[in-house]
Parts: C-alpha cells; sequence; structure tokens
C-alpha cells in the first residue's frame, strides 16, 4: 500500500482530487485536523526516541529555567 496526503486551502480543488480517486478506483478519504494532529505527534515520538534514560529530577529542573 502506498499513501499520499495532499494539503490545499481550496475546498474545490480538493473535492475535485477527491472525484478523481474515486473515478479510478482509488480509497481516499479526508483527515479531521484531530487526526492530523495525532499523526504529527506520533512522528515526533518516533523522532524523539533515543530509548536513553531520562533523569526525572534533571528533566524537571530544565523544565524550570
Amino acid at each position: 500500500m502506498q499513501t499520499v496526503i495532499l494539503n490545499s486551502d481550496s475546498k474545490t480543488d480538493i473535492k475535485l482530487l477527491l472525484d478523481l480517486a474515486k473515478k479510478i478506483g482509488i480509497e481516499s478519504r479526508v483527515l479531521s485536523e484531530t487526526e492530523i494532529e495525532e499523526i504529527g505527534l506520533v512522528n515526533s515520538i518516533r523522532l524523539g526516541r533515543s530509548n536513553k534514560y531520562v533523569d526525572t529530577e534533571t528533566y524537571i529542573q530544565k523544565l524550570r529555567k
């Protein structure tokens, strides 16, 4: 499976693309704002994961600065 994400401020252009996808048999749907945020959060977590132990006290002290 391959995935493409397209972003546009034009509802007309998005509708045209969705109609075209339907016509040629490609499954498509519009993501909600919440779904987009969740995808971004998951991506950030994956990029930031290092499998290293973080000392809680040191972390909290840095946050307080």
